[in-house]
């Protein structure tokens, strides 16, 4: 049986070997080639100094706390805004981060109405509130909690904070194309 099974192998290699390659170059397929996929970290995208690239996203993490509003001011003097959270992965590279921040999701606008920084609603299928969250209990503040953080006392889950309190942020801009 082992010798079987290596000549069907001999035969497989010589036949392997001795046709032609029958793929044609994919300038001549072009159309069903298809688009590229960015990779995380891919070398045609760079960021700032100062910031974070991780696909064609730049994450800025600040070292210095300040309310919602003032570190939505100071990510948008940047060049970019408060982090919108777009899937579960982006969630999870954010998570590796020790601390508390301000994340671009608020309700200041209509009580419950969650929107993200762009003015798009929230996914509800695409949250990370920890269980009891949002509560918008008005404990530090008599106007309730407005705006999202994630991070509270190690559990990287989305919160919901008095805007006036200060906190560190995420802010998230485009990573800069330098491949031609």
């Amino acid at each position: 049986m082992l010798r079987n099974l290596e000549m069907k192998q001999e035969t497989v290699k010589a036949d392997v070997t001795e046709r032609p390659p029958e793929i044609k170059p994919c300038s001549t397929v072009q159309p069903t080639c298809p688009e590229p996929e960015v990779k995380i970290n891919d070398s045609c995208y760079k960021c700032e100094e100062g910031w974070e690239q991780h696909g064609g996203k730049c994450y800025y993490f600040s070292t210095k706390s300040s309310s919602w509003n003032k570190s939505r001011t100071e990510c948008i003097t940047k060049g970019g805004d408060l982090v919108k959270i777009d899937s579960s992965e982006e969630q999870i590279l954010l998570q590796k981060k020790n601390g508390k921040f301000w994340i671009g999701l608020t309700d200041s606008a209509v009580e419950g109405r969650w929107l993200w920084v762009d003015g798009s609603p929230l996914n509800e299928r695409l949250t990370f509130w920890f269980f009891t969250e949002p509560n918008n209990m008005p404990v530090q503040d008599p106007d309730g909690e407005d705006c999202a953080m994630m991070g509270h006392n190690g559990i990287m889950f989305w919160f919901d904070y008095s805007c006036k309190l200060t906190l560190r942020s995420i802010c998230e801009k485009a990573a800069v194309a330098v491949c031609v």
